[in-house]
């Protein structure tokens, strides 16, 4: 008797690691999907991305700005970082939104499948859709490229 209810809570528990390994790559990969799905809207709307980074940047800006007013923060060094903040968010908004669509979609359908969930899936057809559209952005750019590049 007690040999099988140890074997059955070695079954459950066996089980239960199962599941919850299954629900952590499938809320993994909706994660990724939806990450996914920011950056290629931002591609069709990029005044969403730079309103994002500048909020991003604005924060950063009020954070060094109270540093600077508890005495916590010199004056130069209050210069030198609100300076790479506004460097910063000026090359996050110059990037691909593409790139990092595609990037988040590859994450989604290789990374966090097996098991294939709908945000796998989903994310394989969305990535064969950006790596096109990625192309077609480097091409009018006049950026070199080669097809091992956007792996």
């Amino acid at each position: 008797m007690n040999a099988r209810r140890v074997a059955l809570t070695a079954a459950g528990l066996l089980v239960a690691v199962y599941v919850m390994a299954r629900v952590d790559l499938v809320l993994r990969a909706r994660s990724a999907y939806l990450e996914g799905e920011k950056w290629s809207s931002w591609s069709a709307r990029p005044e969403l991305k730079k309103a994002h980074f500048d909020a991003e940047l604005a924060a950063r800006e009020a954070e060094l700005s109270r540093e600077l007013a508890a005495g916590r923060l010199e004056r130069a060094a209050y210069e030198r970082k609100t300076g790479l903040a506004r460097f910063e968010r000026d090359q996050a908004v110059a990037e691909s939104s593409l790139k990092y669509a595609f990037v988040w979609y590859q994450t989604a359908a290789e990374l966090f499948s097996p098991p294939e969930n709908r945000w796998s899936i989903r994310a394989r057809a969305k990535m064969i859709e950006t790596r096109a559209l990625w192309k077609k952005e480097l091409d009018a750019k006049k950026i070199p490229y080669q097809d091992y590049m956007l792996e």
